[in-house]
């Protein structure tokens, strides 16, 4: 589902986001969905992390974990499927 909605940027950011997207082949407006889908994932990975080092978790397993997750969201973002989880 899409929702339509009035944003409003920089025309800096916008001059910017339109030259990313061409470049991507993508529209300014797949190119903006994306960019802020990152940026949520970006926050949830920064909270995981967080929470991980509250715990006090083994730093080197935790480390490796976070490693496996961040290529799970890599692959999430560029459309594929993401890959099973190496031990």
């Amino acid at each position: 589902m899409t929702a339509k909605v009035t944003l409003s940027f920089t025309d800096e950011t916008i001059e910017e986001a339109r030259r990313f997207a061409k470049r991507e082949g993508l529209s300014l407006s797949a190119w903006m969905d994306q960019a802020a889908r990152e940026k949520a994932l970006r926050e949830v990975f920064t909270a995981h992390a967080a929470a991980v080092g509250r715990a006090g978790l083994d730093l080197e397993s935790a480390a490796l974990a976070d490693a496996r997750e961040v290529g799970m969201v890599n692959d999430l973002l560029s459309g594929g499927r993401p890959r099973a989880a190496q031990g």
